[in-house]
């Protein structure tokens, strides 16, 4: 698969701008090899004819929409902001306000399927928002001030049942597999007879 087709698949995947750096590691590049896949990318996407462009902003990329399309993507956009939610959506706003924050691994994993563009239509309509660990490089997904405004609520603790699904043991046994719950007890070393 050539580089510039794997740079394709991440900027389409990633709900936000991606790093030269973490594209990097993510195909085992170099920056250089990076670098010079995006400025093939550039002068593919950044044509008057292509809807998709490429967008480069110091030392992050993203793909995003022509310019000249703003009047027709902002139309859309507003009706996907008033448009009711669907189920998936509903699901993956639910898992978000109870677990969060949650990365985007963690939720795909307990929904079973890719929640990118779910992600990116809750977060397009200020329901939910994404932060970026500096030492992890990873984002995490949690309910907007906004949206637990919205539920008449002061704090995200005060849903029903909170702090039992926030802490739920087997949604963490299946989150981290390895982990050891709380309630086995070690075995106890035999007494000689």
């Amino acid at each position: 698969m050539s580089l510039t087709s794997q740079l394709e698949s991440l900027l389409l995947a990633s709900p936000r701008p991606l790093t030269i750096r973490k594209l990097g590691e993510q195909t085992g590049r170099t920056t250089e090899d990076i670098t010079a896949a995006l400025d093939t990318l550039g002068q593919k996407y950044n044509v008057e004819e292509s809807g998709i462009q490429v967008l480069r902003h110091g030392q992050t990329v993203q793909f995003v929409t022509s310019p000249l399309n703003s009047k027709l993507v902002t139309e859309f956009l507003k009706e996907e902001q008033a448009g009711e939610l669907t189920r998936p959506a509903l699901e993956t706003l639910t898992i978000v306000a109870y677990r969060g924050p949650i990365s985007k691994i963690q939720l795909d994993t307990i929904r079973g399927v890719n929640c990118s563009l779910i992600l990116r239509h809750l977060m397009i309509k200020g329901l939910i928002e994404g932060k970026t660990a500096k030492d992890k490089l990873q984002t995490t997904y949690q309910v907007t001030a906004d949206f637990v405004r919205f539920l008449g609520l002061t704090d995200i603790t005060q849903l029903p049942d909170y702090e039992q699904l926030h802490h739920d043991e087997r949604l963490e046994l299946l989150l981290n597999p390895t982990a050891v719950t709380t309630t086995e007890e070690a075995p106890s070393p035999s007494t000689p007879a």
